[in-house]
């Protein structure tokens, strides 16, 4: 196994250990599951570097890399829901994983008749909004403890907190409803540019 195919195992295994300092309910745990993500990011950034610049470039890596982004990212998503102050819709989280489902069978699919479907400008895409949103939100939700404590020892400003809370609360209701929207669309335009590919028409 080459240098990028073990970077992109090793995001599988990094997904697992966030999961389970997300569980923790601790602000440890959080911080922690916080640097483990950017962690887990940078794989995906430099496997992908790597064997473009290495010539490394193989199936196993077009089919697992994508596979561990959306376990990465969903897993991410669904431990977010958890996390007090976020406002996420489950239908927003449902419907990411939908579509994560239909091109991952997609693929599958492909992949059983000779072909391999790598990820388009709009997965890609759907790809950093996803992963912006978790960087953003995590941080946030982790930000607003810290900010509870800082309010109780300075005695400062008591409405800060209060303030704060309600921005993020409707801040990520806001923007999980927008990633969840671009994400069916990512997902609708995988389809129609990969309809031929698939040899669907002829079975409607």
């Amino acid at each position: 196994m080459n240098l990028p195919n073990k970077l992109t195992v090793a995001r599988f295994g990094m997904t697992f250990a966030f999961v389970g300092l997300m569980s923790t309910g601790r602000l440890a745990g959080y911080l922690a599951a916080y640097l483990l993500f950017i962690a887990a990011t940078l794989t995906d950034y430099y496997d992908g570097k790597i064997a473009r610049a290495r010539g490394l470039v193989t199936d196993f890596g077009k089919l697992l890399d994508p596979v561990a982004d959306k376990v990465l990212l969903n897993g991410a998503l669904i431990m977010l829901m958890k996390m007090p102050g976020l406002n996420i819709p489950a239908w927003t989280v449902v419907v990411i994983i939908a579509r994560e489902f239909l091109v991952t069978g997609a693929r599958s699919l492909a992949a059983t008749r000779g072909t391999i479907i790598g990820a388009n400008i709009w997965g890609k895409t759907k790809a950093v909004i996803q992963m912006v949103y978790v960087f953003v939100f995590l941080a946030l939700a982790i930000a607003a403890p810290l900010l509870q404590r800082i309010e109780t020892l300075t005695a400062r400003r008591p409405g800060l907190l209060e303030g704060f809370a309600q921005f993020v609360e409707q801040a990520s209701f806001w923007a999980i409803v927008f990633v969840a929207l671009f994400t069916l669309y990512s997902g609708i335009r995988f389809m129609r540019i990969n309809w031929v590919a698939l040899n669907l028409g002829n079975e409607l």
